[in-house]
């Protein structure tokens, strides 16, 4: 017979006396802590609306039907949904910190996200993951992690640290880690390469999920990265490619953020056959769209927009998810499961009129309601203020260069590239920029020297610290001056996005933690991003295109075809550098 200590039993006790009281509230035998009377709430088993009282005790949904209690709303005319679930996001992207970003998406009734922290991973290594666990710790939303899988993305880059499997492995113990996110080396795991093939091993060891990030890979080349382990991928830009992954055994992550826009491309996957296997997720979200557009809650809007089923819709934005990610007590209404629901107009035009997390109310009225910051450790925080190691104060010389470079055609709306020949100088009439990547992590005074067509800057230089997955600088520019320019101003401001012409500053967007997020506010943080994207527009940039979301992609070597890394432009298809 096992032997208990007596906490363990002490445990046991608290949880059997809990359960008693859920028992007792569900059989009716006493008050609920909240009743929400005359319900009409989505049923995700049985896809269909049903009505009756919903109780709730202890933070749980515990019965549907007709029951009483000292706290009890009138839900008459309206639509219970279960709260809303983002599968892929970056919550660096929201360019402040996770505090500011629950107030974000709160109203839009998200309720809960899967976050990859690889972006300060790149910078900060195993701390700038311990900095995001503390960071989003008691949240009024459950922010739950997939571990950075690519630190740095591909071997070819320069990141801030090298996190082979070891050195995430004993995360895998926190109760908020579910796996191993975006494998993005794709080339590495079907050439079987060990480091690779080593992280997937290790997650798989704790019985944990793998996230992918293949974009265009087929054939038997998708055979080798799935059977390796890989079970979801969030890159699909087109529906025949979709289809291929889903038909293989992936789930389908459809992606919708502030870079990349593929809803209105996978719709057709949004119908009875096929969408148990989708769920919905942004990827990057800027300040802008969480407060102009929404979170999961527009995805939702755009395909009922485009003819999808409502329940569908809902079901792809909360309960596919939780399945998917094992959260078996989320995204449903119903005996057992978190009460965490939103409270809507109508399915239809899913305006949202309040939203509850564990039973608790925490947004109404166009509020969010006041909620506690998390404390980070003081030694975390004075790290992620200090990332910058250049080497000191660069000049135009650094970004002088004669020789034929590679030129990285941008895509309106995406964020792959095409390969467009080589060019060995700026022409503005041609819209040939210079493109450079500046490694400012390690005093290397690495630079990487390109070109770049389709970002239409006439003028003056664009430069930010907030590119992809490395987070080196990255500046485009019509002139070596003001490129120089720029990029001293990032290392001066301790990271973020500025916009220079005629050798002054026109523009900044302070991004002091880590180089990329800000303690302000929200809404002040916008006002900055978009004064210097309106900053931008006025040098010419194409208003096809977002000036810095788009610019920082520019620098990711696991997308094709061309990027640029601290060592010159690379094909990525085959690893070489033009």
């Amino acid at each position: 017979m096992p032997t208990y200590t007596e906490s363990y039993s002490a445990k046991i006790n608290r949880k059997v006396q809990r359960k008693q009281h859920i028992v007792a509230v569900a059989a009716g035998r006493i008050p609920a802590d909240l009743v929400l009377k005359n319900a009409a709430y989505l049923n995700v088993f049985s896809n269909e609306l049903c009505t009756g009282d919903i109780a709730i005790a202890d933070g749980l949904f515990v019965g549907m039907g007709t029951y009483s209690g000292p706290n009890e709303i009138d839900m008459s005319g309206k639509v219970i949904t279960p709260g809303l679930l983002d599968a892929h996001i970056h919550l660096e992207s929201s360019l402040v910190s996770p505090y500011e970003f629950a107030k974000a998406v709160l109203p839009h009734g998200t309720t809960t996200v899967i976050t990859d922290p690889h972006e300060i991973a790149n910078v900060m290594g195993t701390d700038g993951i311990e900095y995001m666990l503390e960071a989003t710790e008691g949240l009024p939303i459950d922010v739950h992690f997939m571990l950075p899988s690519c630190v740095p993305a591909s071997p070819v880059d320069e990141a801030g640290a090298n996190l082979d499997y070891r050195a995430i492995d004993s995360f895998y113990e926190h109760p908020r880690v579910l796996g191993l996110a975006e494998m993005m080396n794709y080339i590495g795991i079907i050439n079987g390469d060990s480091s690779c093939l080593e992280k997937i091993a290790g997650s798989q060891s704790h019985h944990k999920k793998i996230d992918g990030h293949a974009p265009g890979l087929t054939g038997c080349d998708l055979n080798a990265y799935i059977a390796a382990g890989v079970y979801s991928d969030h890159e699909c830009a087109e529906i025949e490619e979709a289809m291929e992954k889903l038909r293989k055994g992936q789930f389908i992550m459809i992606r919708d953020g502030t870079a990349a826009h593929n809803l209105d491309k996978l719709i057709p996957l949004l119908v009875p056959k096929y969408y148990s296997r989708c769920m919905f997720a942004t990827d990057d979200k800027h300040p802008n769209d969480l407060l102009e557009i929404g979170h999961m809650d527009y995805h939702i809007r755009r395909a009922i927009a485009q003819g999808v089923d409502p329940i569908i819709a809902v079901k792809t934005a909360s309960h596919n998810a939780a399945r998917y990610f094992l959260l078996n007590n989320k995204g449903a209404i119903a005996p057992g499961y978190l009460a965490d629901f939103v409270v809507v107009d109508d399915l239809e035009s899913f305006k949202i009129h309040s939203v509850y997390k564990r039973g608790v109310l925490r947004y109404a009225d166009g509020e969010v309601l006041p909620f506690k910051e998390p404390k980070i450790d003081a030694f975390l925080k004075d790290n992620a203020m200090n990332t910058f190691h250049v080497g000191g104060k660069l000049s135009a010389r650094d970004f002088m260069d004669r020789r034929p470079r590679g030129v990285i055609g941008m895509v309106p709306g995406e964020i792959i590239t095409t390969d467009e020949g080589y060019a060995d100088r700026v022409d503005t009439g041609k819209d040939i920029l210079k493109i450079c990547v500046i490694e400012r992590h390690k005093n290397t005074r690495h630079i990487g020297i390109g070109y770049i067509k389709g970002y239409g800057l006439k003028k003056g230089a664009v430069a930010t610290s907030f590119s992809h997955d490395s987070h080196n600088i990255i500046a485009v520019g019509t002139n070596e001056e003001d490129i120089a320019l720029a990029v001293n101003r990032i290392v001066d401001i301790h990271g973020g996005i500025t916009v220079v012409a005629d050798n002054k500053p026109v523009a900044d967007v302070v991004l002091e933690i880590a180089g990329l997020m800000s303690d302000r506010k929200l809404t002040e943080v916008n006002d900055d991003l978009e004064n210097a994207k309106e900053a931008a527009y006025k040098l010419g940039v194409s208003h096809g295109i977002d000036p810095f979301m788009t610019l920082s992609f520019m620098s990711l070597p696991v997308i094709p075809e061309l990027r640029l890394t601290t060592r010159g432009i690379i094909d990525v298809n085959t690893q070489r550098y033009l």
